[in-house]
């Protein structure tokens, strides 16, 4: 791309020069990431790469409503800025009326920050971290154990443009790790990751010696039957859980009748306990270590998103508050047919529930029951009542009096989220937390580790 247009917001503003459409969205992203990986307790990958994604949102205001056509392209250079235009406003024309159709979100003109340069990182992000990780190798090493995994940090700036005057900039950095350490015969597994914002809070020893205990564990087998047990759920479970409910709370779908969320009869169940507990699940796009981006990015429409939202601010929202149904995720489009509040959805998701409780703690106040590491393969089985199955994975432990007393097979649950947290009689204390199912999509939590009296193992499985 020659030099005239080659930074992201000349890019934007050109893109916007071109457009010949009534209405005009560029979003520019400029992605940067870097990653390393291991196995058998040494390095074996590491690299960097860069990337640019750029969509050109182009409506046309016809004699049956408005229309939109959305293109995205990769690598665009400074030849090919018009076509991509051109296409987005071929496609628009090409289409007919959008349902979603509002006016472009118009207000602040300018993000203070919207003419720097893309923030972006590189391999000294680990500078503090591989160091730590050689140490982890090493004390792995001598304790009989081997360590696999991998972690990667990117960052993306999010450059978004209007022919309605908005200007506005997002820098997004989102890391993760993944440990893995298995028995040199294989036989034994344990699993812990992290998300990181800069990979400074990450303590890989601190990781390799839970996953050493954890080993320790598993070197008892017990075999159990499928059953209802006493379970309790570390954040990362709750976390899988409940970013699916958060998926599932769409305004619009409720209020035809289609979801969990759905009030027999009509309407939704706004208003209504979901849990004797004290638990707010809420998302925030200040949250400290969890932040995200304060407006909506949106590169298509569909259920309760729209293109003709971008730009609109997102802010914090309680979708649970003290137990009680607070909100539905809605765009202005699906709140204006249902009556509920504008309420976009939030790209972090915490779960407070008052608790002071570490995990460790929980367990030694455990009779009898089952501690899990993880979910993994979560799919979903009853919208209506949001029915999710899944497997257990990476270490499920017997608790009997206080004390691990070894490791028993997986197991495949059947649970719905929303059932359990009316279910669910204690609540630890809240924590980030990587979920590991969603950690491809879904990276920003905080959750508290919950108690859950008859936790449904539908099956035995053979998984690991």
């Amino acid at each position: 791309m020659s030099a005239a247009v080659k930074k992201p917001h000349e890019i934007v503003e050109r893109a916007l020069e071109l457009s010949r459409a009534d209405g005009c969205v560029v979003v520019a992203n400029e992605q940067s990431s870097a990653n390393l990986r291991w196995a058998g307790n040494a390095l074996t990958t590491n690299g960097v790469t860069r990337g640019r994604t750029l969509t050109v949102i182009a409506t046309v205001d016809g004699k049956e409503g408005t229309a939109s056509g959305v293109v995205t392209r990769a690598a665009v250079t400074s030849d090919e800025l018009e076509s991509l235009v051109r296409a987005a406003e071929d496609a628009a024309r090409a289409a007919g009326p959008a349902e979603d159709a509002q006016p472009l979100v118009s207000g602040t003109p300018l993000s203070p920050e919207f003419t720097e340069a893309p923030a972006e990182t590189s391999s000294a992000v680990f500078a503090d971290f591989a160091p730590a990780l050689g140490e982890a190798f090493a004390r792995a090493r001598t304790g009989g154990r081997e360590l696999y995994g991998f972690a990667n940090h990117e960052l993306v700036s999010t450059y978004l443009g209007t022919s309605t005057g908005l200007r506005l900039r997002h820098d997004q950095p989102n890391g993760t790790l993944e440990l893995n350490a298995k028995s040199p015969d294989r036989t034994r597994s344990a699993w812990a990751g992290s998300s990181t914002r800069d990979f400074k809070d990450v303590d890989p020893a601190a990781l390799d010696a839970e996953l050493a205990v954890r080993l320790g564990w598993a070197e008892r087998r017990i075999e159990l039957p499928a059953g209802r047990y006493e379970t309790l759920l570390p954040p990362t479970a709750v976390a899988d859980l409940l970013i699916y409910q958060m998926w599932s709370q769409s305004g619009r779908d409720a209020t035809e009748g289609r979801t969990v969320f759905s009030k027999p009869g009509g309407g939704t169940r706004l208003g209504e306990r979901l849990t004797g507990l004290p638990l707010t699940l809420r998302s925030d796009p200040h949250a400290p270590g969890l932040e995200s981006a304060p407006f909506v990015i949106a590169q298509a429409s569909g259920g309760d998103t729209s293109v003709f939202d971008n730009g609109l601010p997102v802010r914090a929202t309680e979708w649970v508050g003290d137990g009680v149904l607070k909100n539905l995720v809605t765009s202005r489009h699906s709140a204006s047919l249902t009556g509920l509040p504008v309420a976009p959805g939030g790209d972090n998701l915490i779960l407070d529930g008052g608790g002071s409780q570490s995990l460790e703690e929980m367990v030694a106040a455990t009779g009898r029951g089952l501690l899990l590491t993880c979910l993994w393969y979560i799919r979903e089985v009853d919208p209506a009542t949001l029915l999710l199955t899944g497997l257990t994975r990476d270490g499920v432990y017997l608790v009997e009096d206080g004390e691990v007393v070894g490791e028993v097979n997986n197991f495949r649950f059947n649970e719905s989220p929303v059932d359990l947290l009316g279910r669910a009689v204690e609540a630890g204390r809240t924590e980030k937390t990587l979920p590991r199912e969603w950690s491809d999509w879904f990276t920003r939590a905080a959750m508290p580790a919950l108690r859950v009296p008859d936790f449904n193992m539908s099956s035995v499985s053979q998984g690991v």
